[in-house]
């Protein structure tokens, strides 16, 4: 999977989010607030494919975090941004 080119992070009141609009003529706009190891992965895995293993390795590499901890936590990254339509390939 990969992040789309498309989408960027955008500081927003104190806050990183990434904005998704809709379909033309619909209000279907989404803003993604992204929390601080939301931003450190996208960060580290933008412009690149990558898979839950190496966000896993992100995550227990990074924070002080076990394995299935650290995998609950990148399938649900994964699953968020997947039903956003911000990620390619998934």
């Amino acid at each position: 999977m990969k992040i789309a080119d498309k989408y960027k992070v955008r500081e927003l009141a104190g806050e990183h989010v990434v904005v998704v609009q809709g379909s033309y003529g619909a209000d279907m706009t989404r803003i993604v607030s992204l929390n601080a190891s939301a931003l450190y992965l996208w960060e580290a895995l933008r412009g690149r494919e990558f898979d839950i293993d190496e966000i896993v390795r992100l995550l227990t590499a990074h924070y002080d975090v076990d394995e299935a901890t650290a995998r609950r936590d990148a399938e649900a990254w994964a699953e968020r941004l997947a039903a956003c339509g911000v990620l390619e390939n998934r």
